[in-house]
């Protein structure tokens, strides 16, 4: 299992948008879809469907040059509603 922290923003965020940390986990080992950021290359948002919202897709968005692998910020992404 692929080894992360998260953020202070991070942190905030998941607990703000109730966010399970166990999702995080499966967004970073089991992801249906990865893609790197447009912005900035160290960063990668990897993206899992949570089924235990009703499919919604959820987007974690990490800087993968550290180890461990920091987490930015996570989010559930409108945009890919449906896509996955």
């Amino acid at each position: 299992m692929r080894e992360y922290e998260l953020t202070e923003h991070a942190r905030l965020v998941v607990k703000r948008r109730k966010i399970d940390k166990e999702w995080l986990g499966r967004a970073l080992n089991h992801f249906d879809r990865v893609e790197r950021d447009s912005d900035d290359p160290t960063l990668s948002h990897y993206l899992v469907k949570i089924f235990e919202r009703d499919n919604r897709v959820l987007r974690v968005v990490v800087n993968d040059h550290n180890e461990p692998n920091k987490i930015v910020t996570a989010f559930f992404d409108r945009n890919m509603r449906g896509k996955l």
